[in-house]
C-alpha cells in the first residue's frame, strides 16, 4: 500500500511513545511561508500555518471552484467518526493506546470547532469525498504531530493513512460523516426549531379559539370559522411534518462504516463498523447503527434522498403557514388587515411609515431555496453507479444548507412575527358583519335556489345579508334563529 492509497489500511509495528504525550499546547500555528508535504505523487508546498497536508492542497489547487466550501457539520462529524474509529482500534490493539488517545485528543478539538479553519475544500471535488477525509486524516495527524513534538509532515509518529485512517476507507467514513451531520442537524437543531414553532402557533390557536372571522376559500368570501381553528391548520401540518422528518431519522442512523472500499469490509477486522457505531452512539447521544448491507449503503444515499424530501414537505408547510401571515397582514388599510404583524424594521426607503411582512418573505424564500435543494439531492441519489455514489458532496451540501436556514428561518419567523402577531379585531367583526356567505345557514331551511337569489340580492345592491334575507321574505325571527355566526363554525346544520 502506498501512502497516498485511502481504501483501507493495516497496522503498522509500533515503534514506542513518545516521551512527551498529550502536552498543553494551544491550537494554531506560528509560522510563514511553506513547509514540504508529501503523497504518492510527490511533494508539494503548503501554508506553514495550518495543519493540512499534500492531499489537501492538491484539492485546493485543481478544485478551486466557487465559494462554496463543504459544511463545518461534516467535519465535525468526522471529529466524532474519527475518535470512534481510534478507540476501537485502540482497544483491538490496531493501534497502540497512546496513538488512539492522540487521535482522539485532536478529534475533541475538531467537534469542538477548535479546527474548523483547516477545512477550506471546496464542495466540488471528488464525488466520493475522498479529498475530505484525507484533509482530516492530514489535519488530525500534523496536529497529533504538534501535540507530541514532532515534525510537522514526516506523518511520524503519526501517519494520516496508516493510523488516522487504519481499518477505514473513504468510500465509507464519507458517507457515515454525511449521516452523522444529517441526523445531528435534525435531531438537535430543524426539529427543536419546528417544535418551538408549532408550540407558539398552538399557543395563538389557544388564545383565539373563540375569535369568528370569515373564512376564504379560492381567496374569496367562505362560510365563518374561528381563528383558533384557522391556526389550529398550521399546527397540524408542522405536526405532520415533523413525524414525517422523525421517521425518516432511522434510514440515517443506519451508517457505512466497516465496508471500506465497496461493501467487502476488505482491511476492516470484522464486527468493526458495530464497534465503532456503538462507540458513536455513546459519544454523540444518537443512536446509530452499522448498516446491515454495506453495499446499499454505498453505493446509494436513498436514506438521505428521503430525509431531504421530508425538508421539502416541511418547506411546503411553512410556505403556506408564511404566505397566510402575509396575505393576512396585508394593509393597514387597503388589504385583510386581519393581521396586525410587529415591524421588524422601515419598510421602505421612500414611503415613511411603511411596515412589510418581511419575516414572511424572507421565510418563503428559504422554503424556495430548500425545495431546490432536495431535486439537487434527489437527482444525486440517481448517481449510484455500481459500488459508489459519487455525487455525495453536493448532496450532502445542499441537505445540510436546508436544514440550516429551515432551522434558522423557523425561529426567525417565531420570533419576530408569530410570537409578536394581534388580531385586528374590529376588521373580523366588521368583515364578519358584512359577509354574504352566511346566507349558508338559511340553505337548509329555504333551499339552495332561494338562499342563493338572497345572495346575488345582497351583492348586486349592496346589501347587508340581513337586509337582503328580509327583503326576499324571510322574517327576522328566522333569520336570527339561523344565523349565529358562532355557531356556523362547528359541524352541523346552524
Amino acid at each position: 500500500m502506498n501512502p497516498g492509497d485511502t481504501e483501507g489500511a493495516s497496522p503498522i509495528p509500533d515503534t514506542g511513545a513518545p516521551e512527551m504525550l498529550l502536552r498543553p499546547l494551544r491550537v494554531g500555528l506560528d509560522a510563514e511561508g511553506t513547509r514540504a508535504e508529501t503523497d504518492s505523487l510527490g511533494t508539494v508546498q503548503v501554508p506553514a500555518a495550518h495543519y493540512w497536508g499534500a492531499q489537501t492542497q492538491r484539492s485546493l489547487i485543481h478544485f478551486s471552484i466557487g465559494e462554496d466550501v463543504m459544511p463545518t457539520a461534516v467535519y465535525r462529524a468526522y471529529g466524532y467518526l474519527k475518535k470512534s474509529c481510534a478507540i476501537v482500534n485502540g482497544r483491538a490493539g490496531r493501534l497502540p493506546q497512546w496513538k488512539a488517545d492522540l487521535i482522539s485528543q485532536v478529534a475533541d478539538e475538531i467537534i469542538a470547532g477548535a479546527l474548523d479553519a483547516e477545512f477550506p475544500l471546496h464542495v466540488w471535488q471528488t464525488g466520493s469525498g475522498t479529498q475530505s477525509n484525507m484533509n482530516v486524516n492530514e489535519v488530525i495527524a500534523n496536529r497529533a504531530i504538534q501535540l507530541v513534538g514532532g515534525e510537522l509532515g514526516s506523518k511520524h509518529p503519526v501517519h494520516p493513512n496508516d493510523d488516522v485512517n487504519s481499518a477505514q476507507s473513504s468510500n465509507d467514513t464519507f458517507p457515515s460523516a454525511m449521516y452523522i451531520a444529517a441526523v445531528l442537524a435534525l435531531s438537535g437543531d430543524l426539529l427543536p426549531s419546528v417544535r418551538r414553532l408549532r408550540d407558539a402557533a398552538a399557543a395563538k390557536s389557544e388564545e383565539w379559539a373563540h375569535v369568528v372571522k370569515i373564512g376564504r376559500t379560492h381567496l374569496t368570501d367562505a362560510t365563518p370559522l374561528t381563528v383558533g381553528q384557522e391556526w389550529s391548520g398550521y399546527v397540524s401540518q408542522l405536526d405532520d411534518a415533523m413525524e414525517n422528518i422523525s421517521a425518516a431519522l432511522p434510514g440515517l442512523r443506519r451508517l457505512a462504516i466497516g465496508g471500506t472500499a465497496v461493501g467487502t469490509g476488505l482491511n476492516a477486522p470484522a464486527g468493526f463498523g458495530d464497534d465503532v457505531a456503538a462507540e458513536l452512539s455513546m459519544l454523540t447521544g444518537q443512536q446509530f447503527v452499522s448498516a446491515p448491507n454495506k453495499f446499499a449503503a454505498q453505493s446509494s444515499i436513498d436514506g438521505l434522498v428521503r430525509a431531504s424530501g421530508t425538508l421539502r414537505n416541511l418547506s411546503v408547510a411553512l410556505f403556506k403557514f408564511a404566505n397566510d401571515m402575509r396575505w393576512l397582514g396585508s394593509g393597514p388599510r387597503a388589504g385583510l388587515a386581519e393581521l396586525l404583524l410587529p415591524a421588524n424594521e422601515p419598510g421602505s426607503s421612500i414611503m415613511p411609515g411603511k411596515v412589510n411582512p418581511t419575516q414572511a418573505e424572507a421565510m418563503m424564500m428559504v422554503c424556495l431555496q430548500a425545495m431546490g435543494n432536495d431535486t439537487v439531492v434527489a437527482m444525486a441519489g440517481a448517481e449510484g453507479n455500481f459500488q459508489l455514489n459519487t455525487f455525495r458532496p453536493v448532496a450532502i451540501s445542499n441537505f445540510l444548507h436546508s436544514a440550516r436556514i429551515l432551522a434558522d428561518a423557523g425561529d426567525s419567523f417565531r420570533e419576530f412575527l408569530v410570537e409578536g402577531a394581534r388580531l385586528n379585531e374590529p376588521r373580523l367583526a366588521e368583515n364578519v358583519q358584512r359577509s354574504v356567505m352566511m346566507v349558508t345557514a338559511l340553505s337548509p331551511v329555504i333551499g339552495y335556489d332561494e338562499a342563493a337569489k338572497i345572495a346575488h340580492l345582497a351583492i348586486r345592491e349592496n346589501l347587508a345579508l340581513k337586509e337582503a334575507a328580509l327583503r326576499s321574505g324571510i322574517s327576522e325571527e328566522l333569520y336570527d334563529q339561523v344565523v349565529v355566526p358562532e355557531r356556523l363554525t362547528r359541524p352541523g346544520s346552524a
